[in-house]
């Protein structure tokens, strides 16, 4: 198992800055786990279904770096005025 370069981190994480790539390559992480990493933060149901443990150790850490990527891109992003959230 490879640990994480930055090429490995920028063609998996669209819109990550070089403070998140440090981040994550600062987990000592393989491409492997920031795979299921992003697989917890696409749909976690399924793998609960599967009878997987909830993610620990550094996929637990990259999933926590990941999703407060996620919070501050829609942060940025102004709800589209025709959309539900706009409404909402």
């Amino acid at each position: 198992m490879r640990r994480l370069s930055r090429d490995d981190v920028t063609k998996a994480v669209s819109g990550a800055d070089d403070v998140t790539i440090a981040q994550i390559i600062g987990t000592g992480a393989t491409v492997e786990q920031l795979a299921e990493a992003q697989a917890w933060l696409a749909n976690d149901e399924p793998m609960i279904n599967d009878l997987r443990p909830l993610a620990q150790g550094r996929v637990r850490e990259l999933v926590d770096i990941l999703s407060e990527l996620e919070e501050d891109s829609e942060e940025e992003d102004p709800a589209d005025p025709g959309s539900a959230s706009a409404i909402s």
